[in-house]
């Protein structure tokens, strides 16, 4: 038991993220009879926020350095109509035109990230600019109208699954066979960061619970693979998310640059003494920003097999309410990659969960901002605790 209070206190704020997530989830489960967690519906989950959650991926960067961005959804909306004009107008192959669309994100947050990072202005006012800059240029791109469809090999993108090589016909066999690696992968993983714990002498928790942890992995990840093996198996939208989430965690915990993001946010003054080159730390979140801000047009485009003149509407505000939900701090220095995916499945279960039971956009939009004041509220009372 004392393990277990050990382990909470340690990591309260993603610990009581992940069990307000179960909860929520439970919750909804019960009040939609149980339509919540069908293999349809978790799989309209995933379509429905895998763009929100790759934009909370890069949020929690800017974050993390003290910044952040209001212009993602516009950036976003744009990119999706240049997209629109390469692939549907000009007829380009869908790899050159995402690559050239990738290519548009990464100078759209090198020009944000100029202004913020070398000239000084506050990214507040730099990034509302971009939002109200690209947003006009969006209606101008699409002068106002909308443009469809996408060719069948970019909607795949989005909307198609990981085909089946052993010919599965009521199971999708892959996927079975992807959760089980998956989750043996991360069983070793935590046996190896365990051992390596011991081996330096770091306290760690009981056997016993962490056996529990190893099972309770083991569970979870083959129980979520086989409930999408019974629908149409894993989706595209989902292997992308995945390598996402891996290569930015691996990133931010394991690398010198990650290092310097959390030094940049924690203390500007001794991370510039330190020897750390905080304008270019900056400038690359911001980089980074839009290079993810454009792959989430992009898939929302997808999706959609459309763009928009209001296309990525709000997402800006959902990506900064997952990272904050997710555990970052409001003063900077403080945030995870995976807290803010999980704050980013909380409000996309929230919403999700309100809609089957046919509550309006009004009051989603209104128990969305309390939870987001609610996050940030316990993020200051534990900063003043401390």
């Amino acid at each position: 038991m004392n393990s277990i209070t050990s382990l909470l206190k340690k990591n309260l704020k993603q610990s009581s993220m992940v069990i307000a997530l179960v909860l929520i989830t439970l919750l909804f489960q019960v009040l939609t009879d149980g339509t919540l967690l069908k293999p349809l519906n978790i799989t309209n989950l995933i379509l429905q926020n895998s763009y929100i959650l790759i934009l909370a991926v890069g949020m929690v960067l800017v974050i993390i350095t003290g910044h952040i961005d209001l212009s993602v959804g516009s950036v976003a909306a744009f990119v999706g109509a240049i997209s629109a004009i390469l692939m549907i107008n000009m007829e380009m192959n869908p790899f050159l035109a995402t690559i050239i669309c990738l290519a548009v994100g990464a100078l759209i947050g090198a020009w944000q990230g100029f202004w913020i990072a070398y000239v000084g202005i506050p990214a507040f006012i730099v990034t509302l600019a971009g939002m109200l800059l690209f947003r006009g240029l969006t209606l101008v791109v699409l002068q106002g109208q909308s443009i469809a469809p996408y060719p069948e090999s970019f909607q795949k993108i989005s909307n198609g699954f990981l085909p089946d090589f052993f010919g599965g016909t009521d199971i999708h066999i892959l996927s079975i066979i992807i959760g089980v690696a998956v989750s043996l992968i991360l069983i070793g993983l935590e046996i190896k960061g365990r051992n390596n714990q011991l081996r330096y002498n770091f306290e760690v928790g009981s056997k016993g619970l962490f056996y529990a942890k190893l099972v309770a992995i083991f569970a979870v990840v083959n129980t979520f693979t086989y409930v999408l093996a019974t629908y149409k198996g894993l989706p595209n939208i989902l292997v992308i998310l995945f390598a996402i989430i891996v290569a930015y965690t691996f990133v931010m915990k394991k690398t010198i640059i990650g290092r310097h993001v959390y030094a940049v946010g924690g203390n500007l003054k001794a991370a510039s003494l330190s020897g750390v080159q905080t304008k270019k730390v900056t400038f690359g979140v911001f980089v980074n920003m839009g290079v993810l801000a454009a792959l989430s047009g992009l898939i929302f485009a997808a999706r959609l097999n459309a763009a928009t003149p209001r296309a990525g509407n709000l997402f800006e505000l959902d990506a900064i309410a997952a990272v904050f939900i997710g555990g970052a701090s409001a003063y900077g220095g403080v945030g995870t990659v995976v807290g803010a995916v999980i704050g980013g499945l909380v409000m996309g279960v929230m919403n999700n969960g309100m809609s089957i039971l046919g509550l309006g956009i009004d009051w989603q939009q209104a128990i969305k901002g309390l939870v987001l004041l609610a996050a940030v509220a316990f993020d200051i009372i534990n900063k003043k605790k401390s």
